[in-house]
C-alpha cells in the first residue's frame, strides 16, 4: 500500500496527471459547496432523527451541524462528483508504469454516472445510520475510517479494475482481497481530512489504486 501510494505521488508531476488535478479541485470545491447548501436545506427542512434531543441540538445548532455533516459526506460524495474523470488518471499511469497492456475496456457514461450515484446514495444512508457512533471520542475515528475506507476502496477499485476485468471477475478479486481494498480506501478517506491535500485525494486514491489492483490481479 505504502508503495503503491509513493508511486502515485511520484506522479502527480506528469502532464496528463496535472490536467485531472485542476479537474479534481474545480470538483472538489463545488462538491463542497453543493453539500453545505445541501446538508444545511435538509437540516432546516426536513427532520432526520426520530431522537428529540438530537434533533433539537441540530436545530440549535445549524450552522455547526451542517458543517460537521458536510465534513462526514465529504469523502464519499465528492469522490464520485470527480470519478468521471479518473479513468484519465488510470490512462496516465498505465501508459507510464505498464505500457504493454492491451486497449482497456470501455466503460461508458452510463456505468461512470450510475456507479457514482450508486456511491452517493451508500455514503450518505451509511454516514447517517453510524452518526450516533461518529459523536463517542475514540469509537468515531475507527467508525469513519471503517465506512469510508469500503466505500472508497470499492469505488476506485471499480474504477480500475472494470477497465481491465468483466464484472464477475472483477468482483471475485475484490472478494479475495476484500481487507487490503479496504485498507487502500481508508487510506484515501484520511487524505481527504488533510486540508488542500484533500482536492487531490480523489487523483492519488486512483493512481495507488491503478498499482494495487496490477499487483494482485498478477499483471
Amino acid at each position: 500500500m505504502i508503495r503503491a501510494y509513493s508511486q502515485a505521488i511520484a506522479q502527480l508531476s506528469d502532464p496528463k496527471i496535472r490536467s485531472v488535478i485542476w479537474k479534481s479541485v474545480a470538483g472538489t470545491i463545488l462538491g463542497f459547496i453543493l453539500l453545505i447548501v445541501g446538508v444545511g436545506w435538509a437540516l432546516a427542512n426536513t427532520a432526520l432523527f426520530e431522537i428529540t434531543w438530537v434533533e433539537t441540538a441540530v436545530d440549535i445548532f445549524g450552522g455547526l451541524a451542517t458543517a460537521v455533516i458536510a465534513i462526514i459526506l465529504f469523502p464519499g460524495i465528492v469522490g464520485a462528483l470527480v470519478s468521471v474523470f479518473l479513468e484519465d488518471v488510470a490512462d496516465a499511469v498505465e501508459a507510464k508504469h505498464y505500457p504493454g497492456l492491451t486497449a482497456p475496456l470501455a466503460m461508458g457514461w452510463g456505468t461512470l454516472i450510475s456507479t457514482s450515484a450508486r456511491l452517493i446514495l451508500l455514503t450518505i444512508v451509511l454516514n447517517l445510520l453510524f452518526l450516533p457512533l461518529y459523536l463517542i471520542p475514540g469509537i468515531n475515528i475507527a467508525a469513519y475510517y471503517g465506512v469510508n475506507g469500503v466505500l472508497l476502496g470499492r469505488e476506485y477499485f471499480e474504477v480500475v479494475a472494470l477497465r481491465r476485468l468483466a464484472p464477475d471477475e472483477a468482483s471475485a478479486l475484490k472478494k479475495r482481497h476484500r481487507l487490503r481494498i479496504w485498507m487502500m480506501g481508508a487510506a484515501t478517506a484520511f487524505l481527504f481530512t488533510i486540508p488542500v491535500i484533500n482536492m487531490i485525494a480523489p487523483v492519488l486514491g486512483t493512481a495507488a489504486m491503478v498499482h494495487f489492483f496490477h499487483r494482485v490481479r498478477g499483471g
